[in-house]
């Protein structure tokens, strides 16, 4: 395509003019996927897309900012702690989680906002009775 557009000639009408008459001449019938719908096509609005795409394709994980790391290990140690098998088994848990996001609150975590608090010990533990 190295035709000019000729003056006075619409942009718009003039690729149209150009896409039209290469399919004419064929050139677009052996193009690999032709006829298939257009892979992820659903995630074209997320800017980071093709990263997401790169990061699976090799295989490749990127570790979480500290903080947000925490508070995805204090969700699963509640999940642990009402699942636990014994009530001292759900008070350790919730003693070692606690241990943990009080450590952070005082030294400081990088990322976003911690925004967490140590979990009520009694108050689990009561959870977890009243699921027995």
């Amino acid at each position: 395509m190295t035709e000019r557009r000729p003056l006075g000639m619409q942009f718009e009408s003039w690729i149209d003019r150009q896409i039209r008459e290469a399919e004419e001449r064929g050139e677009f019938d052996d193009l690999p996927g032709k006829g298939k719908p257009l892979p992820d096509r659903n995630e074209a609005t997320d800017e980071l897309w093709w990263i997401k795409q790169k990061l699976e394709s090799e295989h490749l994980s990127m570790p979480l900012p500290p903080t947000l790391a925490l508070r995805k290990e204090a969700e699963q140690a509640l999940a642990d702690a009402l699942g636990a098998r014994t009530e001292a088994e759900a008070r350790r848990i919730v003693e070692e989680i606690n241990a943990r996001i009080r450590e952070a609150i005082r030294t400081g975590l990088s990322g976003p906002p911690l925004n967490l608090m140590p979990f009520d010990v009694e108050r689990v533990v009561s959870d977890w009775r009243r699921a027995r």
